[in-house]
């Protein structure tokens, strides 16, 4: 399996991409590591080997480690508040139920440490991953604003505003529920209420 793993994958891979498609199948390879080996084993050479490419092109798309595992940190965050998004606005659910879905994907997402995004951000150390971090939680909240603004009379500010606050809240809901200060079903039940209580005013 080792001796697999540590030979360049074969196919289109090491043909001339446009920088998009590259950069595209950089992450794809990236993730795969991730999941496959460990987010320790990613580093910018092993990224060439398993994408069979050269090390330049790996180094034209992400010239330190760090900033890779940002970048794919980022690109994980996005496609699932894309993927969740998604599934929130193609099916018609009542206020109450919207708030309760929202707060039990949001709730077991951010308390899952066993899959590759919080591998990833395990690893990412140092300062440069802050900018990334709010990043997250800017995307976080305009997912919460699209999700529940159907929802509710507020204005535009006022609901960001407020969705600001309940992803601060579920962030630190779910920190309690990790530490074991409370069990998952009696958080995902505060959350739900807090949403609720923004939906009602």
């Amino acid at each position: 399996m080792q001796k697999e793993i540590d030979q360049p994958l074969a196919g289109p891979s090491s043909r001339r991409l446009a920088k998009a498609e590259r950069r595209r199948q950089l992450l794809d390879t990236a993730l795969l590591i991730v999941r496959e080996e460990n987010a320790d084993r990613l580093t910018l050479g092993h990224l060439a080997v398993r994408a069979g490419v050269s090390k330049p092109v790996v180094y034209d798309h992400f010239s330190t480690r760090s900033g890779l595992l940002i970048e794919l940190y980022k690109w994980i965050d996005t496609e699932r508040v894309n993927a969740f998004r998604d599934a929130m606005s193609s099916t018609t659910r009542s206020q109450e139920e919207t708030a309760r879905v929202l707060a039990s994907a949001y709730i077991q997402c951010a308390a899952d440490h066993t899959d590759e995004f919080h591998a990833v951000g395990a690893a990412l150390a140092g300062g440069d991953e802050k900018a990334a971090f709010q990043e997250l939680l800017d995307n976080c909240v305009q997912m919460f604003v699209t999700v529940l603004e159907p929802h509710t009379n507020l204005p535009a500010a006022e609901l960001e505003r407020c969705c600001i606050g309940l992803v601060g809240a579920g962030e630190a809901l779910s920190g309690a529920l990790v530490r074991g200060r409370h069990g998952e079903v009696e958080v995902i039940e505060a959350f739900a209420a807090l949403i609720q209580g923004v939906l009602n005013q």
